[in-house]
């Protein structure tokens, strides 16, 4: 190996990238003669400071045969690159920008077009959403040895709205009220006790479930169902649609039920007129115009005195009081109003006496078989399937007695309810017609000819009539 006429550094060159994570050699003025050893290789990269990641294999490699590296740029050290941090984020119970409107896929494959929309229930003190902590992130390390300092991930911040609060160490978000979660400009996180449809609850709507009050600017129209846990206010219509509230419903443009439409809220339902439909409510019906076809249940008083103040069809029933201007008509339409007891236990009652029948008619006819198997174990001719059929029988003997004498009790118990109805009656500020009839506990009085500007109530056991002015 010829010696070299001048010093390592005239032949190979060290330099570095711009951001220390690399360090390159280049051996140039030198012609084919040239030679090195590994040491002073390693020397030259110490004198130069590079001192970390350095790529040993690939200096062995240069020493050993420097030619086919001549005039090339190699790389000998690597540095370790700093990792950043990752940005803190939160994490909410709902996909909050999930704006997409798809309609449910049913299990077997079909599509549920009303089931469209999907609100943001929660419940007051419900978690909304979790801080998860930015991390600082790794230093890395340049060729030279001096650390690369990471950047740490930016934290993530809360951007409370309405009716949300917050922890006391800022890692959660709650909410305040039973409401639906919605995120407004300004990516604000609010919980709103109101759930607003500018227009129908339609297809583009679907079908609402939703913890809070409901407002309906438009219609509900056929087949779709609102379910709130507060208020549910319609200001057009509804068609052959089912509402139901906890608290109480309104709707201002009536409802044409089609004889499909249901309606019940937990307070009182009003209207402007109810048609073909089936309207429940635990406290009061008020309904301004008419009530026509259409079953109602009431847990207090139906009123339907407005400046029509008709019902004419249909089965009115009231916990109190039924009071209207007219009922019936000229037709003599069957038109049945019935008060003084609540409208579920009138039911219950119906119910129960069908049962009764029943069980009744089923025990007879067991008692005739048991008979007839009584008279062949006494003659010593049952077989021993007529043996497990008289066992059987004796045991549905049991209880069918058991269950009707609990039906029996219960009867009694609504039919003395029944009798408590000194307070029940039905107001008429106009007219009632013939084929009307009126139900005061377990009294019924049926009306034959047109009678005006009475009260329907009890005294002395049956149903009075007594006029005012």
């Amino acid at each position: 190996m010829n010696e070299r006429s001048m010093p390592l550094d005239y032949y190979v060159t060290i330099s570095t990238s711009d951001d220390k994570l690399s360090a390159y050699l280049l051996i140039s003025n030198t012609n084919d003669s040239f030679s090195v050893k590994i040491g002073e290789l390693e020397e030259l990269l110490k004198s130069h400071s590079i001192i970390h990641g350095v790529d040993r294999t690939q200096l062995v490699q240069i020493a050993s045969d420097p030619k086919p590296y001549f005039f090339q740029k190699v790389t000998i050290a690597r540095g370790t690159k700093a990792i950043d941090g990752l940005n803190g984020s939160i994490k909410y119970i709902y996909d909050l920008d999930n704006e997409d409107k798809r309609p449910l896929e049913l299990e077997d494959g079909k599509v549920d077009f009303k089931q469209v929309l999907s609100l943001h229930n929660v419940k007051k003190g419900q978690l909304i959403g979790q801080r998860i902590l930015a991390t600082e992130g790794n230093p890395g390390r340049a060729v030279t040895g001096e650390v690369i300092f990471a950047k740490a991930g930016k934290e993530a911040r809360f951007k409370i709205g309405k009716n949300v609060i917050m922890d006391a160490d800022r890692m959660a978000i709650y909410s305040a009220i039973d409401g639906m979660i919605v995120k407004t400009d300004r990516d604000k996180i609010n919980v709103f006790p109101i759930y607003e449809i500018n227009g129908d609850v339609d297809y583009s709507v679907g079908h609402i479930d939703f913890i809070g009050t409901v407002v309906v600017r438009g219609n509900v129209l056929p087949g779709f169902k609102i379910r709130a846990a507060g208020d549910i206010r319609v200001l057009g219509g509804v068609e052959a649609a089912e509402l139901e509230a906890d608290g109480s419903i309104e709707i201002s443009a009536g409802i044409v039920g089609q004889s499909k439409a249901k309606v019940k809220a937990g307070k009182n339902v009003k209207s402007s007129f109810i048609q073909d439909a089936v309207v429940e409510a635990s406290e009061d019906v008020i309904v301004s115009q008419s009530i026509m076809h259409s079953t109602i249940r009431a847990g207090r008083t139906v009123n339907c005195n407005g400046s029509k103040g008709l019902i004419v069809g249909g089965t009115i029933q009231a916990g109190e009081k039924v009071v209207a201007r007219t009922i019936g008509n000229s037709m003599a339409t069957v038109t049945v109003v019935e008060v003084g007891v609540l409208p579920e236990l009138r039911n219950e009652l119906i119910h129960l006496r069908g049962q009764l029948k029943v069980l009744s008619e089923n025990s007879d006819k067991s008692d005739k078989a048991l008979s007839l198997l009584d008279q062949l174990a006494a003659a010593g001719q049952l077989s021993p399937d007529k043996v497990a059929m008289r066992i059987k029988l004796n045991h549905t003997k049991k209880q069918a007695f058991e269950e009707l004498t609990a039906i029996r009790e219960r009867i009694l118990e609504i039919e003395k309810s029944l009798e408590d109805s000194e307070h029940a009656k039905v107001q008429v500020i106009s007219t009632i017609y013939g084929g009307a009839k009126v139900v005061i506990g377990r009294y019924t009085k049926f009306i034959k000819d047109p009678v005006s500007r009475l009260m329907f109530q009890l005294n002395d056991g049956d149903i009075s009539m007594v006029a005012f002015k």
